[in-house]
């Protein structure tokens, strides 16, 4: 793969952004990659979520208190989903797929105190290292962050080698996204590939046409529920199979994963 890290960042609140990280990386250890996902959305701190178990020590602790403990203190194996599209995750009790390779998450999970420290520009730096650190320990990493609006934000967009833009498929979401464009070149850089998520039925077909013409890749509606992802670690739908194409893109790599034929009644369901 000629790039190894991947910031994705979201053209909005909501847009999917960390939901597609956690795809990317199931999907990259289905094909007997290790991936990891970094948390650079510590205000949010969504991909705690995607963590059975508790989490002790986190990313923000590793940017502010323990600058001197290894990564993978922090490190976490991303709960799988069962082996259907639509399945239960293994932290709610569900079987996990046994993968060739790793899918793990570095995520924060901070209390509004070390959250605040883990933002300024001397943590941010300090965020750019444990990227590059990862890089060295990963076949591949991406970055979760937010709209670009903080330090450990542009600390990801600028120190990972290709950016995506997440964004929703409707015309809100385009003009997002052209927004997006704007603030990532005030820092720098530029977005490299961008990526449109459906989000359901409230979407119109001319909203979302329209914005998937503008988009790299496209995920389509699923079902948002943290429970079933990620549906891309032995998924065979329309879902994992879009995953696997914005992976392919993002990482200039070939996937070598075979994908069951769809029966009849998968071809007739949108």
């Amino acid at each position: 793969m000629q790039a190894t890290t991947l910031a994705l960042v979201g053209a909005t609140g909501g847009a999917g952004t960390t939901r597609t990280a956690v795809e990317l990386a199931a999907l990259g250890a289905r094909d007997g990659r290790d991936v990891a996902v970094v948390d650079a959305a510590f205000t949010t701190q969504g991909l705690s979520e995607y963590v059975s178990g508790r989490i002790g020590t986190d990313l923000t602790t590793l940017v502010t208190d323990e600058t001197g403990a290894s990564l993978s203190a922090a490190t976490y194996p991303i709960a799988l989903g069962d082996e259907s599209d639509g399945g239960t995750s293994a932290a709610a009790g569900g079987d996990a797929p046994d993968l060739p390779g790793r899918a793990d998450a570095i995520p924060a999970r901070a209390p509004f105190e070390r959250v605040a420290r883990a933002k300024t520009a001397e943590a941010a730096r300090k965020l750019e290292r444990r990227i590059d650190e990862a890089e060295t320990s990963y076949d591949a990493v991406v970055v979760d962050a937010a709209p670009v609006g903080s330090n450990e934000a542009v600390a990801g967009v600028t120190t990972a080698d290709r950016t995506a833009a997440v964004f929703p498929a409707t015309a809100h979401g385009r003009d997002a996204l052209q927004r997006l464009r704007g603030r990532i070149a005030d820092v720098g850089a530029g977005v490299d590939r961008s990526i449109a998520v459906a989000g359901g039925l409230s979407e119109t077909d001319s909203e979302a046409g329209g914005a998937e013409s503008d988009a790299d890749a496209h995920l389509p509606a699923t079902d948002p529920a943290i429970a079933s992802a990620p549906t891309a670690a032995a998924g065979n739908g329309a879902y994992a199979r879009a995953v696997t194409a914005a992976f392919e893109g993002a990482f200039d790599a070939t996937v070598g994963i075979e994908f069951e034929e769809p029966g009849l009644v998968d071809r007739l369901t949108p």
